[in-house]
């Protein structure tokens, strides 16, 4: 049956099971949003394209679905490329569906024309610019597979207008199989059989948990293996919540901003495993210096993440829960119970903590959003210093409830993210854990929560600062603010309310856990402003260029 091309591309979208799309109309994509607006998909409009983007994969992170989003051509495509971009170093599941001029104009520097194929090859793990119409369903169809399959990441679809003009009659694909496409999801089974003799023989064994855990749905897997064999845990960022951090044998995060004990398990353990992380510079801090003791295994299921930035004694290319899953029923469990009694010493004698000086301190606030929502929100974040607070001081125990950009650090990712993991899973609460800097990025957004009726919960840990640059300027800069204060701009409780949504300011410990209570019972959007302490530093830390057991706190 013939059709247009925009009909056959939502085609493509319901053989997907899309139920959501994220995204700004424009002249490229008239045809496209013209057949949505009678579709049984779901389109939010955001108010900007990059809140559309953070939404998507917000949508994706929460749900494990592959979050999608729209733009047209020129700059509401450039306007995507932050969004793709922290997807895409965060291996996040996204299509980006983008408008582009007609063909006969591509080149010509058309009105709105801009090579977004061009500017996100870098960025994505594949773009396709669609030329004849009868590729356009398999090419949506080849997208969603390769944004899901092996290590995941964004992929671009740039479609030309005329193409989503023109008609077809190609069918969609039931199915996709690429030829020069095919990850490598089953270890080996000689690599997993030393894998197990390895930690059978370790004295010091630690699991060094990542996010691909939680991409591969690996969490069960990594907490039977830690819990057969008693070998403590750390995670990264990007692992918080794939496994339980209220198990005695969790050490919490590690690197830069990570506690005490995980470092110093990293620093003095003799056998490191680990499994869905790729050794960034934020985690290992200085490379010659990072696990000097330790034999490391790698598991994961891009082989060029794999001895690309830690040397590797043993390799396991493959899907983070197939591999813990073959692992599992081969693996003994290790004598290791003096390693066991140390690290636990360590836990004891180092645990985070803040002084009690009676202001109002962010690490509270977050103590307390842990409390108030019993541990079982999803916690979405900005960047900076509110991020990791809420790293070390809200406790995770379930994978998918933790949303942050860990790669590129995107300053106004966590408010249009928590957006799209409520629109995904709406019987959670959700809470933005802002800075007041970053929540300006994307405070547009809010028009988007009030009119579509998406109740989340913003708390601001507002210190009148950029305030992780201002915690550098302080410790390294000689307390130069240069450009960081903020001025106390804007009331955030007259712009949540102008907007429709609630504003509640907060100024002492004794207000929290009723303005959090009465955030959690409203049925609209609540901006919270928490007027914290202003020189307020996140602790413990690791300088840059610092090994990891040369960490910094409060009392340094």
């Amino acid at each position: 049956m013939k059709r247009n091309g925009a009909r056959a591309l939502i085609e493509a979208l319901a053989a997907e099971k899309v139920d959501t799309i994220f995204g700004f109309p424009g002249g490229a994509v008239l045809p496209l949003t013209d057949e949505l607006y009678a579709a049984e998909i779901r389109f939010i409009l955001a108010r900007h394209e990059q809140g559309a983007a953070h939404a998507a994969d917000g949508y994706a992170r929460a749900t494990g679905r592959v979050g999608v989003c729209v733009a047209t051509s020129g700059p509401g495509a450039t306007n995507l490329v932050t969004g793709i971009a922290t997807a895409y170093m965060d291996s996040i599941p996204m299509v980006a569906l983008t408008g582009q001029v007609g063909t006969a104009f591509i080149g010509n520097d058309a009105f709105q024309e801009a090579d977004i194929c061009g500017i996100t090859r870098p960025i994505t793990k594949h773009n396709y610019l669609v030329r004849d119409v009868d590729e356009l369903p398999r090419i949506v169809r080849e997208a969603f597979y390769v944004a899901r399959e092996g290590r995941q990441g964004p992929v671009v679809v740039d479609v030309p207008k005329d193409v989503q003009i023109a008609e077809t009659s190609a069918p969609v694909p039931d199915k996709v199989e690429l030829r020069t496409y095919k990850p490598v999801y089953e270890g080996n089974p000689r690599q997993i059989r030393k894998l197990a003799d390895a930690i059978k023989s370790a004295q010091k064994p630690l699991l060094y948990a990542g996010g691909g855990i939680i991409s591969s749905g690996g969490s069960a897997a990594l907490t039977e293996l830690a819990r057969t064999t008693r070998i403590p845990v750390t995670t990264t960022m990007m692992g918080l919540g794939c496994f339980p951090e209220d198990d005695d044998l969790a050490l919490g995060m590690l690197g830069m901003h990570g506690t005490r004990a995980a470092n110093m398990a990293i620093m003095k353990a003799d056998l490191i495993i680990a499994v869905g992380a790729r050794f960034d510079d934020r985690v290992t801090g200085r490379l010659d210096d990072f696990a000097p003791e330790a034999s490391v295994i790698h598991v994961d299921i891009d082989p060029a993440s794999i001895g690309k930035n830690v040397r590797v004694d043993l390799p396991v290319v493959g899907d983070a829960r197939r591999v813990l899953e073959e692992l599992n029923k081969l693996v003994e469990a290790p004598d290791c119970d003096p390693w066991r009694k140390q690290v636990a010493e360590w836990k004891a004698k180092f645990p985070l903590g803040y002084s009690d000086d009676g202001t109002l301190k962010p690490q509270y606030v977050v103590e307390k959003i842990h409390e108030v929502t019993r541990g079982e929100a999803i916690i979405a974040t900005e960047v900076g210093q509110n991020q990791m607070w809420a790293a070390q001081f809200y406790t995770y125990t379930k994978p998918r409830t933790w949303l942050s950009s860990g790669g590129l650090g995107t300053m106004g990712y966590g408010f249009p993210a928590a957006i799209g993991a409520k629109v995904g899973c709406p019987e959670v609460a959700v809470f933005d854990i802002a800075g007041d800097g970053s929540i300006q990025m994307n405070i547009q957004e809010l028009a988007t929560a009030v009119l579509n009726k998406i109740n989340v919960k913003v708390a601001i840990l507002n210190n009148g600062y950029l305030g992780m640059v201002r915690q550098w300027q302080e410790l390294f800069y000689g307390r130069r603010y240069a450009f960081t204060p903020l001025g106390g701009v804007p009331d955030f409780v007259k712009l949540a309310e102008a907007y429709g949504a609630v504003g509640m300011r907060v100024e002492t410990p004794e207000e929290v856990v009723p303005a959090l209570e009465k955030a959690l019972a409203a049925d609209a959007p609540v901006l919270m402003d928490f007027r914290v302490a202003p020189e307020e530093n996140v602790f413990p830390m690791v300088p840059a260029g610092a090994a990891l057991h040369q960490m910094i706190d409060s009392t340094a």
